[in-house]
């Protein structure tokens, strides 16, 4: 399983949110650079990175912010936040980032997700669906997950199963930022129903042993973010299992 440290992105600095909400955050003293590089002397890989200014606004993109991050952390990053288009994605990689997650796009204009695939490789992107329950279901969110997508969680999937769909993060926004544990029904399901796809798990996780489970269900990676800003989980202690 691979540990992906969260560094999510305001006005240049750390910061988490509780369930997505921006009148809901929680700032964190440090640079981000510097909290990169931190991870990468702790043992981490790669780090998750989130540009919640782009997510709001795309003039507000903090581009120069994670190129730095890229170039001088000695990490492989994953970003995402304002992915609109083909063409983000494609700047995203030639500054450096090693896999660009895309989220409300892929529900947005499928066929610019499908031609990034075809023209990336698979290993260079990552699908992001962000998900709440509905019943028996889960549908996905979009749009800073303030909007509903009219989509299962399935549907959206198997949209891009052709194209060679191989990293997703699943996150169920309920329980983002509020540490009290995954949704582990969730990801057994994902496995389950996709057992192919390497499977990042996000939202909640509060314990090494929250990770534990995880790992043994065969989950590919989780993302883990206020846990660790606040001490209740170890880097150097999960990345053992790693």
């Amino acid at each position: 399983m691979q540990v992906y440290p969260a560094i999510d992105l305001i006005d240049g600095g750390c910061v988490r949110l509780e369930k997505g909400q921006f009148d809901a955050v929680t700032k964190y003293s440090g640079d981000p650079v510097e909290m990169a590089q931190k991870y990468k002397s702790e043992g981490a890989n790669w780090a998750h990175v989130v540009d919640l200014d782009g997510a709001r606004d795309s003039a507000k993109k903090q581009s120069d912010l994670i190129e730095k991050i890229c170039k001088d952390s000695g990490l492989k990053i994953q970003s995402g936040g304002g992915v609109r288009s083909y063409h983000d994605v494609k700047r995203m990689l030639n500054c450096g980032v090693d896999r660009v997650v895309i989220g409300s796009l892929a529900v947005k204009d499928p066929d610019s997700v499908r031609r990034c695939f075809e023209d990336f490789g698979a290993e260079k992107i990552c699908l992001a669906v962000d998900v709440k329950p509905n019943g028996s279901e889960f549908e996905v969110v979009i749009s800073g997950w303030q909007e509903d997508s009219g989509f299962y969680l399935s549907a959206v999937l198997d949209m891009y199963l052709d194209v060679g769909l191989t990293h997703i993060l699943c996150t169920d926004v309920s329980r983002d930022g509020m540490m009290g544990g995954c949704n582990l029904n969730l990801y057994r399901d994902l496995k389950t129903k996709y057992p192919d796809l390497s499977v990042q798990a996000s939202g909640g996780v509060s314990s090494t042993s929250d990770v534990d489970v995880l790992r043994a269900m065969g989950i590919g990676g989780v993302v883990i973010g206020k846990a660790l800003y606040e001490g209740k989980v170890s880097l150097p202690e999960l990345l053992k299992g790693q």
